[in-house]
């Protein structure tokens, strides 16, 4: 069950299977079904986590009552409220599984823990960092600069198995665009 998770890690350092251990046992299994939280916004539960199956939509609750989805995380993913994790502050997202979920999840302590059990970790977690602020960059960069269809055309080319997964709700909120300027860019591609 673990296996996609420690094939994850491999990717960028070896681990033996003692330092595999020490993970492994630090790690909690969490299912959950198609719209249940893992995190709610202004609380004080924070997790990093890899998806191991499912999808979920990281968004905020604005003061209208209205979502503002930031990303989508789907299999073989991390995902992570950044500054809730690392500061223990209260957290500012939401996430949420968008269909059933099954999910790796590790708490501060643990982690801090792990650091120490295996230190070759702090440069798998220094590479996770980088990815995240690059992906954070690049999503910022294709709010301002890039038009909804070509955000959209991103989307499904990024995530084409995908695609179904995401209501057309959760997917106009992502790309900044209204349900039916969504509907048109749908029609003309």
């Amino acid at each position: 069950m673990y296996q996609s998770l420690r094939s994850s890690i491999e990717r960028k350092i070896t681990l033996s299977d003692e330092e595999w251990r020490c993970i492994a046992e630090k790690v909690e299994f969490i299912k959950l079904k198609k719209n249940e939280f893992l995190q709610i916004q202004d609380s004080n539960s924070s997790y990093e986590g890899f998806i191991l199956k499912g999808a979920f939509k990281t968004y905020i609750l604005n003061d209208n009552g209205t979502e503002s989805v930031i990303f989508f995380s789907f299999e073989n993913e991390w995902m992570c409220d950044i500054e809730s994790f690392y500061h223990q502050k209260p957290t500012t997202y939401n996430i949420k599984a968008i269909e059933d979920s099954e999910i790796l999840v590790i708490n501060k302590a643990n982690k801090t823990l792990l650091f120490k059990e295996v230190p070759k970790l702090i440069q798998f977690h220094i590479l996770m960092v980088e990815k995240a602020n690059i992906a954070i960059q690049q999503r910022l960069l294709d709010v301002l600069n890039k038009t909804g269809k070509e955000r959209y055309l991103d989307f499904i080319n990024k995530y084409p198995h995908k695609i179904k997964t995401v209501n057309n709700r959760n997917l106009s909120s992502y790309l900044g665009v209204s349900h039916e300027f969504l509907s048109k860019i749908k029609r003309s591609c």
